[in-house]
């Protein structure tokens, strides 16, 4: 079943049990994916043969963000994170879109990028000429390494030589291919396709081959999301729209120019985007590594995103960053809880996931911006996290929330003083108990 609303007023109020019975049910969930929910999806025996040397699990908070609509579809978002208030700010971004429509976002086909490192050559130039001579014999060794790559659309398409003659280690050639790899992520397949043409074009240069691997930087494989939100969805009790989106735009006007905020300002793109990667078993490294460098694409890392007012007031935001991912093969299949991410998100192709997670990107950058142009980033952040350091001194049940509301109260949020007021609480609790 498609999911037919991911608006849901309250939803945070909810107990935990009702919020995961309404995501079964706009999900389809089976009663054993519902199980697998509260199980964390993955037993001892599968974990051990996902990676070496295992000894147990670690389990991570599963959630959902609501209210998303991404091209006309109402969406929800599973998100694996352990951070406060990323979920909350999330959603509430994505209601403060609906004013606008939601989120539009697109995507380019999935090529990836695969690197042929080549050196000991005896000319340069005369080697670039001959790979490039060679892209018909390259195509064909390329293609009969990944069949099932092939049979589903994908395949060779194209390469580009590139020239270095003055490197560490003397001359060398590069020959990137590109690789139409369809649902898949990708690596896997890309880095097949270059161990396989690597001694056709060692023999074609006379040089030796070194690196036969992807790129990480998986620049023609980009997906985009915009957003435009009117003037007064965006106001607050204390603030006009316009003036939050000129907060907005401040905000925005220092990242543009300063690394030091560019940094922090993809860090908080980078949370929803990670968080759902992680729920949908995509790798979220490779993911990082390609938003940061093509931050930084022109030599000076810049932010990912950029916000505007339109002629009529109201707040534009796009993001634009590449987005490797796949809904096939890996840990999307392997793990019994990223494919109940899938199912949940509704997506029927990569391209798709990648769009929805630009959409995320964008959202939470405007959750983020919005925060510190109005009431700062740590007065709701603060609140989630008091929950987190009662816990951490040891508070159990309504304990949790009682220590956290006196903190939040007083201002001061910290270890000792969660344990002292939990050590008066359980002292009043005794006091009561002999008395009654």
């Amino acid at each position: 079943m498609s999911v037919r609303t991911s608006r849901y007023p309250g939803f945070y109020r909810l107990p935990l049990s009702e919020r995961a019975r309404w995501v079964a049910e706009q999900a389809g969930l089976t009663p054993e994916e519902q199980a697998g929910l509260n199980s964390g999806g993955l037993t001892l025996e599968e974990a051990d043969h996902m990676v070496e040397n295992v000894i147990g699990r670690f389990a991570l908070p599963f959630a959902v963000a609501v209210n998303f609509q991404v091209n006309g579809r109402e969406v929800l978002i599973p998100m694996v994170i352990e951070e406060p208030s990323v979920v909350a700010a999330l959603s509430h971004a994505a209601r403060l879109a609906r004013a606008g429509g939601g989120f539009r976002a697109g995507s380019e086909e999935p090529l990836m990028r695969g690197q042929i490192q080549v050196v000991d050559l005896p000319d340069l130039a005369a080697a670039a000429r001959a790979v490039e001579d060679l892209q018909e014999e390259i195509r064909v060794v390329a293609e009969a390494a990944t069949p099932s790559i092939v049979a589903r659309g994908g395949g060779f398409r194209g390469l580009e030589v590139v020239s270095f003659p003055e490197t560490p280690v003397g001359p060398m050639l590069v020959v990137y291919l590109f690789y139409d790899v369809r649902d898949a992520m990708g690596a896997n397949a890309v880095n097949t396709v270059c161990e396989a043409v690597a001694p056709l074009i060692a023999r074609a240069t006379g040089g030796r081959v070194v690196l036969r691997i992807l790129s990480n930087l998986a620049d023609r494989r980009r997906a985009w999301a915009e957003v435009r939100i009117p003037a007064e969805a965006l106001g607050t009790p204390e603030l006009p729209g316009d003036r939050v989106i000129r907060g907005i735009l401040e905000a925005q006007a220092l990242a543009e120019v300063d690394p030091y905020r560019a940094a922090t300002h993809n860090k908080g793109i980078m949370n929803g985007i990670d968080a759902v990667a992680l729920a949908t078993g995509n790798d979220w490294r490779a993911i990082e590594a390609g938003a940061h460098a093509y931050a930084a694409r022109d030599g000076r890392y810049r932010p990912l995103t950029q916000w505007w007012q339109d002629e009529t007031g109201a707040l534009c935001g796009r993001i634009e960053l590449p987005l490797a991912v796949g809904i096939v093969g890996g840990a999307t299949q392997a793990h019994p809880l990223a494919r109940v991410a899938l199912k949940i998100l509704g997506v029927t192709s990569a391209r798709e996931l990648a769009e929805i997670m630009a959409a995320v990107g964008l959202a939470q950058n405007l959750a983020a911006l919005r925060a510190l142009a109005t009431e700062g980033i740590q007065r709701g952040h603060m609140a989630l996290h008091a929950r987190q350091i009662a816990m951490a001194a040891g508070a159990t049940g309504a304990e949790i929330d009682a220590i956290a509301d006196q903190m939040v109260a007083e201002g001061n949020i910290r270890l000792a003083r969660a344990r002292e007021l939990l050590q008066t609480l359980r002292a009043q609790a005794g006091e009561i108990h002999k008395g009654g």
